[in-house]
């Protein structure tokens, strides 16, 4: 059985509180006490991403309510496929693959954890009385949180759901992704930046008056139900490589940076990680500098990194015992600015036929920028690929010279009416929203 403590050192702490709380109540994040470690040969012996995420987290689930209806939520969750794709040869020759994360519900990676921990909250929720009050998950969302949040949790009892975006800040499909939903789900729209919404989220956790009025949860990245699935599927990209792989993680609050961190430490052959940042240089200047400076964000084509205080820099700190040179040996960040963003693109087109998302976009170009660095070795390079292109039609379809279609789950959601409300950035516009009896 693995314990879960915060990185400030409270705890230990049950797995069902972790899940419903997302933050622990000294304000700092969740983490385990140790990681499993199992031989890579025994990951590969699983038949599917669903087998293998049963496998790695097993360990997690051991004693507590969830654990027999593990391998229920784990096909849930990973009932998308996630295929690799080959693209154009890096330098020397390096073998450059996709791992296509774009196939759940909403196109977006986000989808896997979420409808992971929507399976847990549901099943932790259906043993309480039928009086409890409802579990209102509070999310803030650089793009693509949001909708894959909505989905998981749209119609589900006991839930509700308040979406945080920046006004004006996301492609105008995003936006209609965030409010097209059940009654039980409420896009917000909040005259400010990302970090604006991020904000609001950790007062309202910290508010004393508000948590006794409203039962909080989270599912951003800070909530460990959204980060220990995704752990799965990196290794079983990795798996897919008879000798290990490196990998590529376009990065905004550093939650899927840190599941692959986590696959590693898992055991699944995971070598190099590099962490691919827009023009928010918050990883790659504390890597560089050893000093840890929170900034503002600033406006990107790849809207969903637009961050410029991650949170789960908390969780790589902790992870390494906030010892900076063991954290530059562990990984490694390259920025990479919308010039280079739009020219990956149009490159990657013409070389491969493979249209990416700005974010992904950022990813590959990240990882050419590496490859061409002295003592880095070629091999087999993933780069994640984390949301489906004709999310980001504005950008993408002026660079490639085409129509980008929308596959047809986002097709489906586009046809579907959408609506939001907008407050301004501060507690005392969002609280009457976390205080509706709807459910």
């Amino acid at each position: 059985m693995i314990a879960f403590h915060s990185t400030q050192g409270g705890g230990p702490v049950a797995l069902e509180s972790v899940l419903q709380s997302g933050t622990a109540p000294d304000g700092k994040l969740y983490v385990p006490e140790r990681l499993p470690r199992f031989r890579r040969e025994a990951l590969a012996e699983s038949a599917t991403p669903a087998d293998l995420a049963e496998l790695m987290l097993r360990p997690f689930f051991e004693g507590s309510s969830l654990a027999a209806d593990l391998p229920g939520i784990c096909r849930n969750a990973f009932a998308s496929p996630l295929p690799l794709t080959e693209i154009a040869p890096g330098p020397n020759g390096a073998r450059l693959r996709l791992l296509e994360l774009f196939h759940g519900p909403t196109a977006a990676f986000k989808d896997y954890g979420a409808r992971f921990l929507a399976a847990c909250l549901e099943r932790i929720l259906a043993e309480e009385p039928a009086s409890s009050p409802p579990l209102t998950i509070l999310v803030a969302t650089s793009g693509d949180t949001g909708a894959a949040v909505a989905s998981a949790f749209s119609g589900r009892d006991k839930i509700r759901v308040a979406v945080l975006f920046p006004k004006g800040r996301i492609s105008p499909r995003q936006e209609h992704h965030l409010g097209c939903w059940d009654d039980n789900v409420q896009a917000l729209a909040v005259r400010g930046a990302f970090d604006d919404c991020q904000r609001l989220v950790k007062q309202a956790f910290s508010s004393t008056s508000l948590r006794r009025k409203a039962r909080l949860g989270s599912a951003n990245s800070i909530n460990l139900g959204r980060l220990l699935p995704q752990s799965a599927y990196h290794a079983w990209a990795a798996l897919k490589s008879p000798e290990g792989a490196h990998f590529v993680i376009p990065t905004g609050n550093l939650g899927n940076g840190m599941a692959c961190l986590w696959a590693r430490g898992m055991g699944a052959g995971i070598d190099r990680i590099l962490l691919a940042t827009n023009a928010n240089r918050a990883v790659g200047d504390y890597l560089s500098s050893g000093e840890y400076r929170r900034r503002e964000s600033i406006g990107t084509l790849a809207n969903a990194m637009d961050v410029g205080d991650p949170s789960n820099m908390e969780r790589l700190r902790h992870h390494f015992g906030g010892e900076i040179d063991r954290i530059r040996k562990a990984v490694a960040a390259t920025s990479v600015n919308d010039e280079r963003i739009q020219a990956r693109i149009r490159r990657e087109y013409a070389a491969s036929g493979v249209v990416l998302c700005p974010h992904t976009a950022a990813g590959v170009d990240a990882c050419h920028e590496h490859l061409s660095l002295p003592d880095v070795p070629s091999g087999d390079w993933i780069v994640a690929a984390t949301a489906h292109p004709a999310k980001f039609e504005s950008v993408v379809e002026p660079l490639v010279g085409t129509t980008v279609a929308p596959p047809p789950q986002l097709a489906e959601l586009l046809s579907r009416p959408s609506s939001h409300a907008e407050i301004r950035p501060d507690l005392a516009a969002l609280a009457p929203y976390l205080l509706q009896s709807r459910a």
